[in-house]
């Protein structure tokens, strides 16, 4: 007899999606909301709509979810805003996570969680600091009045953090913790050559597909050669024992970036006569990748496929639910959430009050900051990672149940302190956050 459990599955996740986007435009509350409260419900009641074991084929779906959760927001970020946002971004995305990292980790000395050595106070912190971006978008984007610069430093963050906190996890805290010691100047040494052989690799890649893409000119096309170069760069770079996720990042803004840099100076309406470089010449920029049209048709295929796979990981975020075990360790998650959200707080304060110290750090007010520190919401990469934990490791049962905890509450209050503040407090017309 046939099993049906691949298409049981795929008719309960984009059942789920449709009825949430639906109750939440109702209601006027995040979707995301519903999407996690949903799929335990469904994981918990009626496991005839989840016939999949998302446990055992933990491996298959992280490997088939992660590119297509990270395309839709790479794909988004235009040229001239990492130009002009390039530094605020390098500082959210790799020195605001290194130093938060260290500062969660300094709390080793002071006894926080009991028998957790340092090198696991660094992956667990590491894991429970990257941000995620279909949560963030989820709850704002039905609201306006937020700049276009806050909206472009959520982006930026959402996909820069995350490459940083892998590369933090895996080559530094995840071998300090399992084998209790490690060597400073390796360690560096080795992250600096994963970050840099992960953007050269992700650099040739965006190059090699931004000129295949000149071959043809037709959007169903180019959106599939967007999704096999994410999950070409991805698996690259896993092989290579670098950062697949770098990588991948890398490769999908770098194609986006020549791409608009295309349509800006050969492929708009009004043509001006610019003498052409040799690197110009280089990457045949009369040649049109794509359009603008096209691009925006790219853009939502991609947002939704990322949307889809979320869901996934939210079920495997389900079967991770214990509300036993999460009680018992109720005040290791408090504490982690309560320390996570003040140093968050404290490292998005630069942009409030001291970034006119720094020209190329632009400021955004109190408002961008109160907007920055609660759009820090995890998900699915911290749910990843923990999962990556060896099951020989005496204290993994505590980093699921305080990373499953943290990564509800932040959705929870987080998704909630916005959602308040949008409704009652600062009140504008309805319109979507991160559309151009």
């Amino acid at each position: 007899m046939h099993s049906f459990a691949p298409e049981i599955m795929l008719i309960t996740i984009l059942s789920l999606v449709v009825l949430s986007d639906m109750i939440a435009s109702r209601l006027k509350i995040p979707s995301v909301f519903l999407l996690l409260s949903g799929s335990y419900l469904i994981y918990a009641y009626f496991k005839a709509a989840v016939p999949i074991d998302m446990a055992e084929h933990f491996d298959t779906v992280i490997l088939f979810c992660i590119p297509l959760i990270f395309m839709g927001d790479a794909l988004h970020l235009h040229f001239s805003d990492l130009k002009k946002h390039g530094w605020s971004i390098f500082y959210l995305a790799v020195i605001a996570v290194a130093l938060s990292i260290a500062v969660g980790a300094s709390l080793y000395y002071f006894g926080v969680f009991a028998g957790l050595s340092l090198g696991a106070y660094v992956s667990l912190f590491a894991i429970n600091m990257a941000t995620d971006a279909v949560s963030v978008q989820s709850v704002l984007s039905r609201f306006g009045g937020i700049s276009h610069d806050i909206k472009v430093l959520i982006e930026g963050e959402s996909l820069g953090n995350d490459a940083t906190a892998v590369i933090a996890f895996f080559f530094i805290g995840l071998p300090w913790m399992m084998s209790g010691h490690i060597d400073p100047v390796h360690a560096t040494t080795e992250a600096l050559r994963v970050f840099a052989v992960s953007i050269g690799m992700g650099l040739a890649l965006g190059y090699g597909f931004y000129m295949l893409m000149k071959l043809f000119s037709d959007k169903r096309g180019e959106l599939f050669m967007f999704i096999i170069e994410g999950y070409a760069a991805y698996v690259l770079g896993e092989e290579m024992h670098v950062s697949g996720i770098l990588t991948l990042i890398t490769a999908i803004i770098a194609s986006k970036a020549w791409i608009d840099m295309d349509i800006a100076l050969s492929c708009s309406t009004e043509k001006k006569p610019v003498a052409k470089s040799f690197l110009r010449k280089l990457r045949m920029e009369n040649i049109c990748a794509t359009t603008s049209e096209r691009l925006d048709y790219i853009y939502e295929m991609a947002k939704e496929f990322g949307y889809i796979a979320a869901v996934m990981i939210f079920f495997v975020l389900a079967e991770m639910v214990d509300f036993e075990t999460l009680w018992s360790y109720r005040n290791e998650i408090l504490v982690m959430f309560g320390v996570t959200t003040l140093i968050r707080a404290v490292s998005m304060a630069k942009f409030a009050f001291f970034g006119k110290t720094i020209n190329s750090i632009k400021p955004v007010g109190a408002e961008g900051w109160f907007v920055l520190t609660f759009s820090g919401m995890k998900g699915a990469l911290s749910i990843i990672l923990v999962h990556m934990i060896p099951a020989s490791y005496e204290y993994k049962v505590l980093f699921e149940a305080v990373t499953t905890g943290v990564v509800i509450l932040s959705i929870f209050v987080y998704g909630a302190i916005l959602w308040a503040y949008f409704t009652f407090v600062k009140k504008e017309p309805e319109k979507k956050l991160f559309v151009h």
